[in-house]
Parts: C-alpha cells; sequence; structure tokens
C-alpha cells in the first residue's frame, strides 16, 4: 500500500514509503488547522481537459506552519522513528552539495509530523517544488485528507538549514490521484524565502515529460533508516525499466521519508544538476523492497508544473 490507510482500487501489493511519526508532545501540542480546499483547478488553455485537485494555505496557515517547524521538531521527528537499517543499495550521497533537493516537513492526515523528500523545479515563477502526490493528500479520497503545516527545507543536513525554509503556498495533484490514485505526482507552490524566491537562492533541477524509460538514474531521499533518522541526504542508483501502470523502476532499498525525492537522469556530479524524470513513489511489497518504483512523468504530470508554474 501508499500510505496508511489510503483507501485506493486494487492493485497489485506495494510497501509504503510514508509513515506516521507522531510526537510523545502530541497530546499538548497542536498543528494550525488545515486550509479548506480550493476548487480544482483547469489546466492552462490548449492542454487536455483534465482537471487538478488544488489546495491552498492561507497566509496565517503559513507563517503557523513556518513556526511550528523548528529545528529541534524536525530533527525529534526522525529520533521518533526507526526503520531498521539503511540498505545495502542505499549510500550516504558524498557528493556536490545538492541545494535543490530537501526534506518536506507537514503534519499528515492522521495529526501527525511526519516528512517526505522533494525537490526544487526550473520553473517561471521560481517557487515549484515537485514531490510524491501522496505526501500532500491521500489517494481516492475525500477532500479533507490533506497534509497540512507544510514547509520545504533545501539542503537540510543534520539539523542545518542553510537556505532557512519555505511555507508552502498550494499543493497540485492530479484529478487522477485524487479519484483513482494513480500518477503519484505533485507539485507544490512555495512562498518567498527570506533571502527571495526558492530556485533564486537553490537553483533548479530541469524536468522531462514524456521521456523513454531506461538510461542511468540516481534516486534521492531522506529515509528514516538508521543511522541517519532522515539526517542526511542519501541515494540509489541503477538502471530504470519499466513497469506496469504507467510506472518505472530502479534497484533501490530506500523507505519511508524518501517518499518524493527525485530520480535525476544525466546528473552532474560536478554541479549536482541533472533531469527530474519520476519521483520516488513505493517498494515492490516485500519487507526488505530492492525496487524503487516512480510514475512516469507524462500529460497529467505536465498540466500539473504548468498550472503549478503560472501560480
Amino acid at each position: 500500500m501508499r500510505a496508511m490507510g489510503t483507501p485506493r482500487r486494487p492493485r497489485r501489493t506495494r510497501s509504503a514509503l510514508t509513515f506516521v511519526a507522531a510526537l510523545a508532545t502530541a497530546a499538548t501540542i497542536t498543528a494550525p488547522p488545515v486550509a479548506a480546499a480550493a476548487d480544482a483547478g483547469t489546466a492552462a488553455a490548449g492542454s487536455a481537459s483534465r482537471t487538478i485537485t488544488t489546495h491552498e494555505f492561507t497566509a496565517k496557515e503559513r507563517e503557523q506552519a513556518l513556526s511550528y517547524w523548528t529545528e529541534k521538531r524536525m530533527r525529534q521527528v526522525g529520533r521518533d522513528l526507526d526503520l531498521g537499517r539503511t540498505g545495502p543499495l542505499t549510500h550516504p550521497w558524498k557528493g556536490v552539495e545538492m541545494p535543490t533537493v530537501g526534506r518536506l516537513f507537514f503534519v499528515n492526515a492522521d495529526g501527525a509530523d511526519t516528512w517526505c523528500t522533494a525537490t526544487a523545479v526550473d520553473s517561471r515563477n521560481r517557487s515549484v517544488v515537485m514531490a510524491a502526490a501522496h505526501c500532500v493528500r491521500r489517494g481516492s479520497s475525500i477532500p479533507e485528507n490533506y497534509s497540512s503545516t507544510m514547509v520545504f527545507v533545501p539542503g537540510y543536513n543534520r539539523g542545518e538549514r542553510p537556505y532557512g525554509a519555505f511555507a508552502a503556498r498550494a499543493t497540485l495533484t492530479p484529478d487522477s490521484w485524487t479519484k483513482e490514485s494513480v500518477n503519484d505526482v505533485a507539485a507544490i507552490v512555495v512562498d518567498r524565502g527570506y533571502r527571495g524566491k526558492l530556485t533564486e537562492q537553490v537553483g533548479g533541477q530541469a524536468i522531462a515529460f514524456d521521456r523513454k524509460t531506461g538510461g542511468n538514474i540516481t534516486a534521492f531521499g531522506y529515509p528514516a533508516t538508521r543511522p541517519q533518522r532522515g539526517e542526511e541526504l542519501l541515494y540509489c542508483s541503477g538502471t530504470a525499466k519499466s513497469a506496469p501502470d504507467n510506472e518505472q523502476r530502479i534497484p533501490c532499498d530506500m523507505s519511508g521519508g524518501a517518499s518524493g525525492g527525485p530520480w535525476l537522469a544525466d546528473l552532474d556530479e560536478h554541479t549536482g544538476l541533472g533531469t527530474l524524470v519520476s519521483v520516488n513513489s513505493h517498494g515492490n511489497g516485500l519487507d526488505h523492497s530492492t525496487r524503487m518504483y516512480g510514475p512516469v512523468l507524462g500529460t497529467a504530470a505536465r498540466e500539473v508544473y504548468d498550472l503549478a508554474a503560472g501560480m
């Protein structure tokens, strides 16, 4: 399955990459309320007539999210979960700094503190982050099942936030995810940081749509496995192969917390830049998954990205 409690149409067994990590103080600390769901947006003129499910956060909620996610809370959420030892296919990233990749902290639909991984991408508004749809809302679910109190921290490393935190202003998912749990990809529009817009500070990964599956892929994430427990950027690499349900797969054993992390093709290890061709979605249904699956970025993903880039 994808995230705990997510209803969906019957499909092959999958292992979740997201998790619940409630704080011990959850009974006395409450998160800001979720914003009311916005009306579903429509794709840009001239594109297919699919709808996109959007969810916007008020200015007050965005301010509360920045206050809520202190450095202490960010570090604590990792200490509260242990998903076992980091697998043999997953390695700490020792290469060039990757400021475009970061942790996406939020309060899930069950009210628990948790996180995913997300990536800043090139966009005309310089404010778009790509992640997995199940990080921002449950699939095949009622509108109220959104994540809240969401911030993106690019370049996160052991509590350090070199570029600060960016509050999520809006999340966008394909209508196919909202209704059928298909196309597990999301775009997130973030506020300006204290030094300016997101990609003005950290740069942005290129993004490709309708790219033929294949070639070497480097996938990144912040899984909750030890000893890192979400505090360090990890990666897997291997050749992408086609998979059923309009997905692709690579050899990788990253687990919870890595959801939404980028699949980068043509990664330049000197610049840390490549082309985003998918995001971490789920494992292969085993306790010790050795395959990572991600959606093929097609028309649905393009429409979500295009609408987000214009917000």
